[in-house]
Parts: C-alpha cells; sequence; structure tokens
C-alpha cells in the first residue's frame, strides 16, 4: 500500500471515529457546524459556572482532537492496544511538578491511553497564568487546544486534582460538579476542601471504554494497517 493510500484510509477512519464518540448520550451535543468554525475559543472551568452546557460541548471538540491527532500518529503500527498522547510543558513551568503527578495518576489508572510529555509540539499544551474563569480545557473547535492553569485558583483548591481534572477532559470526560469528592470531574463542586486527584472507579472504566473504542474503530476501518 502507497503512502497516499495510507494517508486516505487514516482520514476515513478518524472520520468514522468522531461519528462513533458522538453517539453517547453522555456527553453534551455538539455545537452546530456554523458555530465550530468560528474562531472564538471556547472554555470548560474547573469550577461550575453560567456557561457549563457549551462547556461541555467544548470538552467533547477538545477530546476529539487530541483523539484523532494521537491516534493519527500511530496510524501505521498494526495491533496496538494503548495510544500516547503527548503533551508540552513549556508554558506552564510553574506546575511541572503537579503535571508530572497528574500524569503519573492517570497513567497508573488506565491502560488504553498514556499520557508522555514532550519537549516539541505534542497534542496540548498546558499554560499557566491569571484568568478570571479560573482553570480551564480550552479548543476552537478545529484540533487546537490546551489546559490552562490558573494562579490563583490553585492556590484556593488542591493543585494536583485541578490539573488532573482538567486533563481529563483530555481523555474524554465531562464535568460532573455535582458530584462528591470522590469524583475526579466534580472539580471544585465539593469545594476547597477536597483534595482528591484520583479517579474513581467508573472514570477510570470509562476513559478505557472510550479509547478501547476509538482504537477498535481505526482497526475496523484498515487505518492501523502498517504500510509495507
Amino acid at each position: 500500500m502507497n503512502r497516499s493510500r495510507t494517508g486516505v484510509v487514516a482520514a476515513l477512519g478518524a472520520a468514522a471515529l468522531v461519528a462513533t464518540l458522538s453517539a453517547p448520550a453522555a456527553f453534551a451535543a455538539p455545537a452546530p457546524a456554523a458555530e465550530q468554525a468560528a474562531p472564538a475559543f471556547r472554555t470548560s472551568t474547573y469550577a461550575p459556572s453560567a456557561s457549563s452546557a457549551e462547556d461541555q460541548a467544548a470538552n467533547r471538540q477538545f477530546f476529539e482532537a487530541v483523539m484523532k491527532s494521537a491516534l493519527k500518529k500511530q496510524a501505521a503500527k498494526p495491533g496496538i492496544q494503548v495510544v500516547t498522547v503527548t503533551y508540552n510543558t513549556s508554558r506552564a513551568p510553574s506546575f511541572r511538578g503537579q503535571i508530572s503527578q497528574s500524569t503519573q495518576i492517570w497513567n497508573s489508572s488506565v491502560s488504553n491511553v498514556k499520557l508522555q510529555e514532550t519537549s516539541a509540539g505534542g497534542d496540548f499544551q498546558y499554560r499557566e497564568g491569571n484568568d478570571s474563569r479560573g482553570s480551564y480545557a480550552s479548543t476552537d473547535g478545529r484540533g487546537h487546544g490546551y489546559i490552562f492553569l490558573d494562579y490563583r485558583q490553585n492556590q484556593q483548591y488542591n493543585s494536583t486534582r485541578v490539573t488532573a481534572h482538567e486533563t481529563g477532559h483530555v481523555l474524554g470526560l465531562p464535568d460532573h460538579y455535582s458530584g462528591p469528592c470522590s469524583e475526579l470531574m466534580s472539580g471544585g463542586g465539593p469545594g476547597t476542601s477536597c483534595t482528591n486527584a484520583y479517579p474513581n472507579a467508573q472514570e477510570r472504566q470509562r476513559v478505557n471504554s472510550i479509547w478501547a473504542r476509538g482504537i477498535a474503530v481505526l482497526k475496523d476501518e484498515g487505518a492501523l494497517t502498517k504500510v509495507r
């Protein structure tokens, strides 16, 4: 199979993947096509906000963009069982410790996807600074996304929990602010006293299921056939 043929097959596989992942009702409905084309970035905040419904659509777009990017890079590897998602921390030097802890937590909690730091590029970025919205995951709906870690909020809340929570969006999990502290994606809902930075059993199972389904779709489409 030549390279151009492989590129077409990989693209078809990625398209089928997005269509498949659009089915579960657990995710928020995608934004209208006209809105997706807008240049403005959408965000999903750590604490509840008036725009939480829109935030869920942003979560989904961010996740789909990251998954397509990660799977595209590994499309020539047959028999793939674990997808590696790379990230860059060059714009969040103050949080390298928390990001490293978050990575260890997720990598020890799930088996179908692995987070790995890279010094150049990456499937997504971490950034730091001051923002009245606090920490959030952000995407423009066209494959560009990052996790923003707010200085003030990371002093109010457990910083590792904030980082692991926002990273959960990259792996496909939506916010659930009404959940208990034991639920990582409850975010800032349980208040500043909550320090749990680990996903619970249901969250771990959901991430594994999401990424296993993504791998299966691309295998069925032949997108993971090695070039010979």
